[in-house]
């Protein structure tokens, strides 16, 4: 509730399912965490499903960079800066009105490519979902790039060498682990105390989050 970040664990898994993910979630329960309200995730399987088993008020949220990656492959690569940039005005849009809008013009547009269109369109309530909660609670939840940034940072630990074995793999990524958490003492995430202004403004959250507060 003070908007610092923190890694909560690390799991080597070699597919990703419902029931993997459902056990992820217990043992972080079991751990001590009472309560998650937001999850922002790519497409990952089985995710959405495990979460809600064992969180079952959890907000899960699609990201945005993810569905932009997955739409562009339909798109010749000489029309991706005009399309990422008519994008934009949809998820960016400062009102679900204004979303609505701009995501009809997007579909006039680029209808030469429906392949493109379907990924937004099968997706299109996790945009709208954004405009459930004020601006600076959307740009906390609208991608997974705090993750991402993580993941980069093991990237740069792990592309030297191989691993005689999942430990010692393991042990290099804890040790980066604790340099991220020292980097980021002390910290918070940008424009916390708006974002906390806003969860309290929210009817659904406003309890759960004074529950942590008092």
């Amino acid at each position: 509730m003070e908007g610092n970040k923190e890694i909560l664990g690390l799991w080597l898994n070699e597919t990703e399912s419902k029931h993997k993910w459902m056990q992820i979630f217990d043992e972080i329960k079991a751990r001590g965490v009472e309560d998650i309200f937001f999850i922002s995730m790519d497409g990952v399987s089985g995710l959405e499903e495990g979460s809600r088993a064992v969180f079952p008020d959890v907000i899960v949220q699609r990201c945005m960079v993810h569905l932009i990656r997955n739409s562009v492959k339909y798109i010749p690569s000489k029309d991706y800066k005009a399309f990422t940039k008519a994008l934009k005005k949809v998820y960016g849009a400062p009102s679900l009105k204004a979303c609505l809008s701009a995501f009809e013009s997007f579909q006039q547009q680029w209808a030469a490519y429906p392949g493109a269109i379907d990924v937004w369109a099968r997706n299109f309530h996790h945009v709208e979902q954004l405009y459930d909660y004020g601006s600076a609670i959307r740009k906390v939840m609208y991608t997974t790039n705090a993750v991402e940034s993580i993941h980069s940072s093991f990237r740069k630990v792990t592309k030297k060498g191989a691993f005689p074995n999942e430990n010692a793999l393991l042990k290099v990524l804890f040790l980066r682990v604790k340099e991220l958490e020292t980097k980021w003492e002390g910290g918070h995430i940008q424009n916390w105390a708006m974002v906390m202004n806003q969860l309290l403004l929210q009817d659904e959250l406003k309890d759960r989050v004074l529950k942590y507060l008092e």
